[in-house]
C-alpha cells in the first residue's frame, strides 16, 4: 500500500499517485478498449493507487460507469474522486462549447454550476459509479454566471446529506478560491502542475499550503510529453486533443527531449523511466498532496505505481527542476 496524505482539513486520506480517469473515457484521447481500461484501473487498485479522479464530462458518463465496474466489490479499498460543472445533457448554463463527441458528431457543453443542477448531477454520479457517497466531489470549472458561492453551498448541503465527503475545486485561480472557501470548508483544489508548468507557485499553491487546502493536480507528465515516449515526429489522429495542443508543437517537443536527455543520468541511477521520474519529482513538492497519473492498461498502472518505490536526494530533486527551467519559462508566456 502507498503511504496515504490527508485531504486538507477534511477526514478523507488518499494516495499520492491518483488515478487519473480522464482517458478512459475515450473522448478527446482517441477511443478507449473497455477492457484494457478495466485492467488498468484494477491493476491500480491491486499495486496500491487506491484513490481514482473521474468526471461526469468525461466520455459523457463512460469513466464514470467504467470506474464503477472496476470498484465493485472493493468499495471500502477505494476513495473516488468525481467532479460537476460541465453539462452535455442539458441546453442550460453558460454559452456552449462545441465540440465533437467519439462518432464525429457536434456537441455542445455547457458550464453549469447552479445548485440544482449540482445537486441532479450528483445524484448521477453515484448512479453511474454504484456508490452511495462520492468522497471527493469537485466543481470542474469556474462557472461565470453563477455566484461561486450558491454552488459551494450546494455542496455543502450534498456533504451534510451525507451525499458526498470533501468539497474540492478544479481550475480554480485564487480569487475563486478565496470566495469558495468563505462559503464553506474547501478540502482542495486541482490544478496543472508539472515540471514545465509550473504557474501555482506564484500565488495558488502558496495560499493553499497556507490554509490547508490540498493540491491535487493534473498532467505532471504533461499528456505523455514528459515521458520520453512522444518525439518531435509523432503524429496524433483528429480525435485525439493534443493534435491541437500547444506544448505539442515540434519545437516544444524538441526542448522537453533535450531536457529529458540531461536528467537520463538521475533516471537511470535509480533504475526509473521518465514517467516514473516525474511523477516521483512532482509528488514530493513542496505543497502538493497527490499527483493524477492515467493509465491505459494494467501494465501502464503498475508502472506507474512502481514511482513509489524509490525517492530523489535534495540535489537530485534541483537538477530536475534546473532542467526544465527553460521549458516552464516558454510554456509560461
Amino acid at each position: 500500500m502507498l503511504p496515504l496524505r490527508q485531504l486538507g482539513n477534511s477526514d478523507v486520506k488518499v494516495t499520492p499517485i491518483i488515478f487519473g480517469a480522464w482517458a478512459i473515457g475515450g473522448w478527446l484521447w482517441g477511443g478507449v478498449d473497455d477492457h484494457d481500461a478495466l485492467e488498468a484501473l484494477r491493476a491500480s487498485i491491486d499495486h496500491g493507487v487506491t484513490t481514482i479522479d473521474t468526471a461526469a464530462v468525461y466520455g459523457f458518463g463512460h469513466s464514470e460507469e467504467l470506474v464503477g465496474k472496476a470498484i465493485k466489490g472493493r468499495r471500502d479499498k477505494v476513495v473516488i474522486a468525481t467532479k460537476c460543472g460541465n453539462r452535455w445533457d442539458a441546453p442550460h448554463g453558460r454559452e456552449p462549447i462545441t465540440m465533437k463527441d467519439e462518432s464525429g458528431n457536434d456537441i455542445q457543453i455547457y458550464r453549469n454550476s447552479k445548485p440544482e443542477s449540482i445537486e441532479w448531477e450528483c445524484e448521477q454520479s453515484l448512479k453511474r459509479l454504484g456508490i452511495d457517497v462520492i468522497d471527493i466531489y469537485q466543481i470542474h470549472r469556474p462557472d461565470l454566471e453563477t455566484p461561486v458561492e450558491d454552488s459551494v453551498r450546494a455542496m455543502e448541503k450534498l456533504r451534510k446529506q451525507g451525499k458526498i465527503r470533501a468539497i474540492g475545486v478544479s481550475n480554480f485561480g485564487l480569487d475563486w478560491i478565496k470566495r469558495a472557501e468563505a462559503a464553506a470548508p474547501l478540502a482542495c483544489n486541482q490544478p496543472p502542475y508539472s515540471a514545465v508548468q509550473r504557474g501555482i507557485e506564484k500565488e495558488v499553491l502558496p495560499y493553499c499550503r497556507e490554509r490547508n487546502i490540498a493540491t491535487i493536480c493534473y498532467s505532471p507528465l504533461e499528456r505523455g510529453l514528459l515521458t520520453g515516449s512522444v518525439g518531435p515526429d509523432r503524429k496524433f489522429p483528429d480525435s485525439d486533443h493534443r493534435s491541437r495542443h500547444r506544448m505539442f508543437t515540434p519545437e516544444s517537443r524538441q526542448r522537453i527531449a533535450d531536457a529529458l536527455a540531461v536528467v537520463k543520468p538521475i533516471a537511470d541511477a535509480h533504475h526509473a523511466s521518465f514517467a516514473q521520474m516525474m511523477i516521483q519529482w512532482t509528488i514530493n513538492q513542496p505543497g502538493i498532496t497527490a499527483a493524477l497519473v492515467g493509465a491505459r492498461n494494467a501494465q501502464q498502472a503498475e508502472h506507474n505505481a512502481r514511482a513509489m518505490e524509490f525517492t530523489f536526494s535534495e540535489e537530485e530533486f534541483g537538477k530536475i527542476r534546473s532542467a526544465f527551467d527553460e521549458c516552464a519559462r516558454v510554456m509560461s508566456r
